[in-house]
C-alpha cells in the first residue's frame, strides 16, 4: 500500500489558526479531509516541523521528521473559511534527486516532473501522491547541499470569494492557478501563521465524456 499522509506537525498556536477560520479541536488539532493538523506551538519551531504517514515506515526521509501511524482518517471538520482538504504540500530541497530518491526508496513513486523559470535559477517541480493529498518537492536543476525541509501547503476551500470576504486584507488577491479551472490566494504574514499557506478554489466538476456508441450487441 503506498503511503498516505495521515497528520503533519505545524509550529503554530491554536488561536493563530482559528482566528484565520478554522475550526481547532480540543488539544490543538485541526481536521482537514483525511488529515489532522497537530498545531504544537511557537516553541516546537516555525511552519511544518514534521508529519505522520499512514502505512509508512518512521524515520526521516531525507532530513524530513517522519512518524507512522495507523490511525484511521478524522471524522470531516465544518470551518468557518469553508477549508475542506489539504491540496498539496510544499517541500524544498537543495538536491532534487536525493530526496526523490528517498521518497521512493519508502514506497513513494514520482507521478510528474515539471520544470519552470524561478525567480532566479530554473527549478524543477517533482509531484507524489499522499492519499487524497499531493506532495511537491522543489528544488533547482542544479543540486546543492544539506537536508531537505517543509515549506508550506495549500487549501482547498469551498469558495473562495467567501473566504475572502472573511479574511479580509490577510489573504492575498486571488490569480489564476497553475491547475485549469482553479484560482488561488496566498495568506499574508498579518494572518500570523509561520507556515506559508494559500487557499485553492476547488476543482471544476468534471466535463461528461461522449457517451459510448451501443453496437448490435447491445441494442434493444
Amino acid at each position: 500500500m503506498t503511503p498516505s499522509l495521515a497528520a503533519l506537525t505545524v509550529a503554530d498556536p491554536p488561536e493563530a489558526w482559528a482566528a484565520v477560520g478554522f475550526a481547532v479541536d480540543p488539544g490543538g488539532v485541526v481536521r482537514l479531509g483525511t488529515v489532522r493538523i497537530r498545531l504544537a506551538g511557537a516553541g516546537a519551531g516555525r511552519g511544518a516541523v514534521a508529519w505522520s504517514l499512514r502505512g509508512g515506515e518512521p524515520g526521516p526521509i531525507d532530513g524530513l521528521p517522519t512518524d507512522a501511524t495507523d490511525d484511521p482518517p478524522p471524522e470531516p471538520a465544518t470551518h468557518p473559511n469553508g477549508a475542506r482538504r489539504i491540496d498539496h504540500v510544499v517541500v524544498w530541497t537543495p538536491d532534487g534527486d536525493r530526496t526523490v530518491a528517498a521518497l521512493e526508496a519508502r514506497g513513494l513513486p514520482a507521478r510528474r516532473v515539471r520544470r519552470v523559470r524561478g525567480p532566479g535559477a530554473p527549478i524543477r517541480q517533482t509531484f507524489f501522491r499522499l492519499g487524497e493529498v499531493v506532495l511537491e518537492v522543489v528544488a533547482p536543476e542544479e543540486a546543492g547541499e544539506g537536508p531537505a525541509g517543509f515549506f508550506g501547503l495549500a487549501v482547498t476551500v469551498d469558495d473562495l470569494d467567501a473566504a475572502a470576504a472573511l479574511l479580509g486584507d490577510r489573504l492575498g488577491p486571488a490569480r489564476d492557478a497553475v491547475q485549469p479551472g482553479r484560482r488561488i490566494a496566498t495568506l499574508r504574514r498579518e494572518a500570523g501563521l509561520s507556515v506559508p499557506m494559500a487557499l485553492m478554489s476547488p476543482e471544476p466538476p468534471a466535463e461528461p465524456g461522449p457517451r459510448p456508441r451501443r453496437g448490435p450487441a447491445q441494442a434493444g
